[in-house]
């Protein structure tokens, strides 16, 4: 007999934040080119008996080298919803870029959930390649292959149960093992798309984002998604501040840093 389906609760945490116009979100640049800025997530899906981080984000050191801004530490949002990354014992890595999978000591006894094909893409002859190779952090992809090592990484090929009501999908594009996050929540199927599609206008307009190993499987990230998610409301991008503003505040004081995504939408 099957285990039942779990239902969570589910948060997204801001912990940075990148001023940017509209030309730079899309393949072809924008027409009117207006302020459309980033900002930057990790997500904690929060059950019954057990906790699981999707992403990891980065620090003030790779603030600074990128050029983005820190708005607060991921640890402090973490602990804002009793959670302490020391005992943090399952990760989920969308992908490996810089924002994603930084904060290398930060979860000391976690085991990252990661796709096959995204290891076999950070290690290989891709990374041979500046236009792709930009947005990883060496120390990032060196930390991940210790971890291989040391016995903390849980590899998967596609489609995959990580717990009853909790399931990851490779869907590529941004990357070429990305993988979005299916959760079972009180409202249904919800799905934590990432950078599958960085904004809402991205997937809902199927202009993909300019950071892309490859454009067929973007535009096809886009549908799976939404075939993933119970609703269309229900598929959460990865780097939209308009995802503060449409679900609720964890509290007053969270105001435009810590949503629930399970919670009634505004």
């Amino acid at each position: 007999m099957s285990a039942a389906v779990e239902t969570y609760r589910v948060y997204a945490i801001k912990y940075a934040h990148h001023e940017r116009l509209s030309s730079a979100n899309f393949i072809g640049g924008d027409s009117h080119d207006v302020p459309m800025p980033l900002d930057y997530f990790v997500w904690a899906v929060v059950g019954e008996s057990r906790t699981y981080l999707v992403d990891t984000g980065f620090d003030q050191e790779g603030a600074a080298k990128r050029g983005r801004i820190i708005t607060r530490p991921i640890d402090q949002g973490l602990k804002e919803l009793g959670i302490d990354p020391e005992t943090v014992d399952d990760v989920i890595v969308t992908h490996m870029h810089y924002d994603h999978a930084g904060n290398r000591t930060m979860f000391p006894r976690a085991r990252f959930h990661l796709q096959d094909r995204e290891m076999a893409y950070c290690t290989g002859r891709c990374m041979c390649h500046a236009a792709l190779n930009h947005p990883f952090e060496v120390a990032d992809v060196a930390s991940m292959v210790h971890r291989v090592f040391d016995g903390r990484v849980r590899f998967h090929d596609g489609d995959s149960h990580i717990a009853p009501g909790l399931s990851v999908h490779r869907v590529g594009g941004h990357t070429d093992g990305l993988q979005v996050v299916r959760v079972h929540t009180r409202q249904g199927w919800l799905v934590l798309a990432s950078d599958a599609s960085h904004l809402y206008a991205n997937m809902e307009q199927e202009r993909p984002f300019p950071a892309v190993y490859n454009i067929g499987d973007m535009l096809e990230g886009f549908h799976r998604v939404y075939g993933l998610a119970d609703a269309p409301r229900l598929v959460v991008p990865g780097h939209d501040p308009d995802v503060l503003r449409r679900f609720p505040a964890l509290s007053r004081e969270h105001e435009g840093w810590i949503v629930q995504l399970d919670g009634d939408m505004r």
